[in-house]
């Protein structure tokens, strides 16, 4: 990834709880750590994520995406992730609003916003995200917070993502499904520069 042009290796946490579906943890998160200098974003889809954070950032996590689903109290989590001396993120569900966000705001690094419904990967782009991501760009204002989209974005949704103020596009299938994984991330970075 580092050889393509990656900027991130963005890691999907699952437990099968908050996601039909299990991944990597812990370990294989440190692996990853010991073989690349790029930084690792983890997306914690996870049951009360606040037990396991510094757990993560020993790991070697550079950001912790919580979901705004998994977490009652989503300040007191975010706060302890910045405290733990890591990037903050908030993640938003297909059907969750973006005012989910609106009063933790100041302690956001990046909101992802999921173009499918998280737990599996290979699905269809919901296009109706596209306005979303205005909004929450918007809602976002003058702060420095990027705004990642997740889920099935591939080639032809990287133009409307990056217009509607996408600054981080997350490719999985899109990367891992071809032969060279290097260049299907330098085809993906060059559609976003049109």
């Amino acid at each position: 990834m580092e050889a393509g042009g990656a900027d991130q290796i963005h890691i999907d946490v699952m437990d099968g709880r908050f996601v039909p579906n299990i991944t990597m943890g812990l370990p294989i998160v440190s692996a990853i750590r010991k073989r690349t200098r790029l930084p690792l974003d983890l997306h914690l889809m996870i049951v009360e994520p606040e037990k396991y954070l510094a757990d993560f950032v020993r790991a070697g996590a550079d950001l912790l995406t919580v979901h705004v689903e998994a977490c009652p109290h989503l300040q007191r989590s975010l706060a302890q992730i910045r405290e733990l001396g890591v990037k903050a993120g908030a993640a938003l569900n297909p059907a969750t609003s973006p005012s989910a966000i609106e009063y933790v705001r100041d302690d956001l690094d990046l909101v992802l916003i999921m173009s499918v419904n998280p737990g599996f990967g290979g699905q269809t782009f919901i296009p109706a995200v596209y306005p979303k991501i205005r909004e929450v760009r918007t809602l976002l204002g003058a702060r420095s917070a990027d705004v990642s989209v997740d889920g099935g974005v591939t080639r032809e949704h990287v133009r409307p993502c990056v217009e509607h103020g996408a600054t981080i596009l997350v490719a999985g299938s899109a990367v891992f499904d071809g032969v060279d994984p290097g260049a299907r991330v330098k085809e993906l970075r060059q559609a976003a520069q049109w």
